[in-house]
């Protein structure tokens, strides 16, 4: 496969997930407490999928044996 789509959706993630961290922490700052669990939750799961994506690119550039 072409880098093209993991790098699109690699970068796509990651910046998902700075803006919901961003988010989560101007949530804690205006004192919105019960929602900065969940918006923190979610941002760390853009990360874990951007480093999964990644994971796949790299696991799809190898050789494949048969």
């Amino acid at each position: 496969m072409r880098k093209g789509p993991f790098v699109a959706m690699s970068v796509a993630t990651a910046a998902l997930g700075t803006a919901l961290g961003s988010l989560a922490l101007q949530l804690r700052a205006h004192g919105y407490e019960q929602y900065v669990e969940s918006v923190s939750t979610f941002s760390v799961l853009m990360y874990i999928t951007a480093a999964l994506v990644v994971t796949t690119w790299v696991r799809d550039g190898r050789p494949h044996s048969n």
